[in-house]
Parts: C-alpha cells; structure tokens; sequence
C-alpha cells in the first residue's frame, strides 16, 4: 500500500476539462496508474496557478474541488474521500482514498471564513503559502524572508483547533520556525535535504531535526531539482539517498513520500508516473525491512494524520 501526501492533477483538470482521469497519458496521476501501483491513498493539492488573478482565486479553489468530486470520486465507484484514519481504515480491498489538501493560502485572501469553508469540504492538510508571499507569509522565494503574519497565526491556530496538518514545504525558512512555534500537526508534504541538494525548496538539517522532534512527517519528492544538482538526469538511487538521509538523522518513523506528480514536468528516470511507484518499491526492499518498507510507503503518513 502506497501514501502519496502530494500531486498535481486537479490543477492539470482544471487546466484542460478534456481529460480524463481514467488513464490520460499526459496525467501522472490516473485512476488505472494508482491502482497499478497499489496505492491506498493519494493527497490532491488545490493550487491555484499564480496566473489566476487575485479575487477569482477562491473561486478557482472552489471549481478544483468540484473537479475533485464531479471528475473523480462521482465517476469512479473505486475512489473514497478520505479525510482521517477512521475514513482510511473503512476502505475496502480495491478502493483508493482521496484527500483533499490545500497547497497555498493564495486563495483564501485574508478571509478565514474562505479557510474554514474549504475545511468543511474536506480538506486535510494547509500548505500556507506557494514559494512567494501571501496574507499568511514569505514563501521560500521571497527574498525578504519574513515569518508568519498575524493572519498567518490566526490560520495556525485555526487548523490546529480543527486538527488538520499544516504544511510547511515552500515556506520561508523564519515562517517554518514560527510555525514550528505553534503547530499542533506540523508536515513538510513535498520536500527533500537541503545537505544533499541546496534548493530553496529543501530542508536544512536543523528543520529536518525540528520536524522529527515535533513528531511531523516529511515527504520525499519526486522533483529532480530538489534531489541532484548534477546535470544528469535523476534517478530511484537519488531519491533513496534523501531517504537514508533523514533517517540516519533519525526520521525513520517520520518520512514517507509526496511525489508531485502532475506539478513537475522533468521526472526521475523510472519514475516517470504513478505507475511506476513499484520500481521505487523494488529499490527499497533491497536496502530495508518489510516492516520499515511499509512505514515508508505508508504507515508513517496514516500513523500522523491527527486523530
């Protein structure tokens, strides 16, 4: 069983209403290739492209979870909203739980009422910003660095009285302590190791470990600019290094992966979709335990999301 904490595809829907979810070549992500691959859940983000201008941005936010229900989970008998564990362990052999997550409070203004409406449909997890400022705070981008704002507080304050994860891949290094600070269910859904790749978008060792200290989970990504700076293509041994390398900073109960799938356009080579979730597999049964495998892909994920 596979805990994907992270893609793209309802913003490719969203993009071009022609394609289908069923097996559309140019989507990572497709009913057929989850189930292919063993997957038991898949997180879909709700970006807003920063195209969008800013006062059609919720409306956006609302057409991609009409998308996520009228395009996936209505049409296809298989596919669960999930939401908690209770919901994940209720799922039946062949059935795949999709959950709802929020990459960006872009959409949401400086309204906590669009925040709280986006909850009520669902929505698990809060990535607070995309990699540029927002109402919440700086994301890694931002040049300025700045920390949580006091919206940006009153968010935090909000998901942890409605237990939900607060995602902190793409802030700003001083929004990641603040958060840090004051999250009940902190995750990084989508981030890898700064040490071993210095992307603005990787952790240092330092949040690593504050992470881990905190309980959070960390999902390792499958974007080959947050895994090697090599010029070569990146592949399943690089992102088996970011893996031992937050376990041997003892992680080992608190990674996992989000892929991104659907928000990349370079791929690892053999993981080029979800479909090829088993390669990785292989890879990892020859390094690690059964027991440790399966927390990687999925215990881990399932064991945080917040009772």
């Amino acid at each position: 069983m596979i805990f994907d904490a992270h893609c793209d595809a309802l913003m490719k829907l969203w993009q071009d209403r022609s394609l289908s979810f069923q097996d559309e070549p140019s989507l990572h992500v497709t009913l057929s290739g989850m189930a292919e691959a063993g997957v038991k859940v898949q997180c879909f983000a709700i970006y807003v492209p920063e195209t969008v201008p800013e006062e059609a941005r919720f409306t956006v936010a609302l057409e991609m979870v009409d998308m996520f229900f009228t395009r996936i989970v209505d049409l296809f008998p298989s596919v669960k909203v999930v939401r908690t564990k209770q919901d994940i362990a209720t799922l039946k052999e062949g059935e795949i739980g999709a959950m709802l997550t929020l990459e960006g409070c872009d959409a949401i203004g400086a309204n906590l009422v669009k925040l709280k409406t986006l909850l009520r449909l669902g929505v698990a997890s809060v990535g607070l910003t995309w990699n540029f400022p927002n109402a919440v705070a700086d994301g890694a981008w931002e040049k300025r660095g700045a920390g949580l704002t006091a919206f940006g507080r009153q968010v935090v304050e909000l998901l942890n009285e409605t237990k939900r994860w607060v995602d902190v891949s793409h802030l700003s290094e001083k929004a990641f302590w603040d958060v840090m600070e004051t999250a009940c269910f902190p995750i990084a859904s989508h981030s890898n190791v700064y040490r071993l790749c210095p992307h603005p978008r990787n952790l240092t060792d330092e949040q690593i470990k504050a992470l881990i200290e905190k309980d959070g989970m960390i999902g390792i990504n499958f974007v080959p600019d947050f895994l090697t700076n090599d010029k070569r293509r990146a592949t399943v041994a690089d992102v088996l290094r970011h893996l031992d390398y937050v376990c041997a900073l003892g992680g080992a109960n608190n990674v996992g992966f989000g892929s991104d799938f659907d928000g990349i356009e370079e791929t690892v080579s053999g993981l080029e979709a979800v479909k090829e979730y088993p390669r990785l597999v292989n890879e990892l049964y020859k390094h690690y335990s059964a027991e440790q495998v399966e927390r990687f892909l999925f215990r881990n994920f399932y064991e945080h999301l917040p009772e």
